[in-house]
């Protein structure tokens, strides 16, 4: 009986070495859980049959109970563990009571199936809350790593938006750089017009549109864009949202261009595929729209303010043409006539002729001398003193009037402030020359690179200030307005009969002159 039962034993120990051999080559992976928990169950029958027919919890085999209870822990927590537990207990403790009376070797075995099953429970909660930790870990992660995408792209776009501020090149090349960063089959730059309430088209690609669109003729989703303020993305405008910019488009991606606090324009995107854009794309979109927006709006101000100045530049050379070249041309106009009078009446002309070209002589040099000094103009070559010195002695050739230059200067301004410095000066000497019936200017000029002090300042009869006249015609205004332009403040002292000073105080820290 005993060789019986030990051969037994080892056959029910076979069976257990050969379902311990398998799950070392096919370990148990919780995919299915009612497939992998059956497997697990049918798996435990088998080693509670082990147990049960080799002397129930005197058999050798019971140890093999506790991994199929810990490897229900480990993958299903404590529910699926005690289960197992108190489902081996039972497998076990009932046949072997009803054998030999005595639970007392079952309940030490029940207590420790159920601490094996509490502590591989434990372990799965343990292991779920490191896991869920990993995973919020991966997706901060995730996040910051597409905010690190994110934020060198619109590195990119700060580099490649145009330094310049002509508007043509700042349009080229917010399309070139949105062809880079986003996949779309059309794309539009709608820009607002101030005056009307029109939006041009400058830019337009994959499409066709008309070079103005009214503002009632803006699909839905645009309108949503900028009257939110924000990127709009919709992925089905065939549906309820309505159509887009272009017919047949699923897809539309849309930003308000702000600038000032105002919406400037707006970029237009379109995919023919459903939901083709996704969030991603929307915050790209959006940081895309800022620098696209201020380098425009910078090119739009800039050529308003070029042609501004041009026109500025037109109505002075207008003048100077008018008060110095006109009048000489209306007089010489009139003496050619009277000549021409007196010689078909017979009388000598030739003194008269004389004269006539003694003054047009003349208007010829003032004419050169109009040229030059519209042709001069500070240089990074050519400082303020320069020029200066240069006009000034110029102006005392042909006004018979000395000016005397003094300078002290350390160091330069900007060279926009030092020209338009020089303008302030130019416009006074010739106010000067013009009006002030002066024998002597004397031009100061002290700067050291941050803060600046021009004054020009003549004998002249002077004028009383307030009672002027018109005061555009001594360039008052135009002075103002070009001090004006380059931050500066600009003083006038004058009383009659006792001379002008015009004084321009450029920087915070006003120098004043020495006694």
């Amino acid at each position: 009986t005993q060789r019986v039962d030990d051969q037994s034993h080892l056959l029910w120990g076979v069976l257990i070495v050969l379902i311990s051999t398998y799950r070392t080559i096919r370990p148990a992976v919780a995919t299915g859980r009612f497939r992998w928990f059956s497997a697990l169950l049918l798996e435990m029958v088998l080693v509670l049959l082990c147990v049960q027919a080799t002397e129930g919890w005197q058999s050798p085999y019971v140890f093999s109970v506790l991994p199929p209870v810990a490897l229900a822990g480990f993958a299903q927590g404590f529910p699926a563990a005690v289960l197992l537990a108190l489902s081996a207990t039972l497998g076990v403790g009932i046949p072997d009571w009803f054998q030999t009376g005595d639970a007392r070797l079952g309940s030490q075995w029940a207590f420790e199936f159920l601490l094996v099953a509490l502590v591989a429970g434990y372990a799965r909660r343990i292991s779920g809350e490191a896991e869920r930790q990993q995973n919020l870990a991966m997706d901060r992660l995730g996040r910051l790593a597409d905010a690190n995408a994110l934020l060198y792209s619109l590195h990119r776009v700060a580099q490649t938006l145009p330094a310049s501020l002509d508007l043509e090149e700042a349009l080229d090349s917010t399309m070139s750089r949105l062809r880079d960063l986003f996949d779309f089959s059309a794309a539009v730059v709608l820009l607002r017009d101030e005056g009307e309430r029109m939006w041009t088209v400058p830019r337009r690609e994959g499409c066709r549109l008309d070079a103005q669109v009214d503002d009632a003729d803006l699909p839905a989703p645009l309108r949503r864009a900028i009257t939110e303020g924000s990127p709009l993305r919709e992925g089905n405008l065939l549906g309820s949202t309505g159509p887009g910019l272009v017919p047949r488009m699923y897809s539309g991606l849309y930003a308000p261009l702000m600038a000032r606090g105002a919406v400037i324009g707006v970029l237009a995107l379109e995919h023919p595929e459903p939901n083709h854009f996704e969030i991603r794309d929307a915050e790209l979109l959006a940081g895309f729209a800022e620098q696209a927006a201020l380098a425009i709006d910078n090119a739009r101000w800039f050529t308003r303010l070029r042609t501004v100045g041009a026109e500025e530049e037109r109505t002075r050379i207008a003048r100077d043409l008018h008060d110095r070249i006109g009048q000489s041309l209306a007089y010489l106009a009139f003496e050619l006539d009277r000549i021409v009078k007196a010689g078909n009446r017979g009388d000598d002309v030739t003194p008269s002729v004389e004269r006539l070209r003694g003054d047009l002589r003349d208007v010829i040099r003032q004419v050169r001398d109009t040229l030059y000094d519209l042709r001069t103009d500070v240089t990074d070559a050519q400082g303020l003193v320069e020029v200066l010195e240069s006009y000034a002695a110029r102006v005392s050739e042909r006004a018979g009037f000395t000016v005397e230059v003094r300078a002290q200067a350390t160091s330069r301004l900007p060279l926009l402030q030092e020209r338009e410095a020089f303008r302030v000066a130019q416009e006074a000497l010739a106010n000067v020359e013009k009006h002030a019936d002066a024998t002597h200017v004397v031009v100061f000029w002290r700067c050291d690179g941050t803060n600046a002090i021009l004054e020009v300042a003549d004998n002249g009869r002077g004028f009383p200030i307030g009672r002027a006249g018109r005061l555009d015609s001594y360039g008052i205004i135009g002075m103002r307005e070009r001090a004006a332009s380059i931050s500066a403040h600009l003083q006038m002292d004058s009383t009659p009969g006792n001379g002008t000073r015009v004084r321009l105080l450029v920087g915070q820290g006003f120098m004043s002159r020495p006694g």
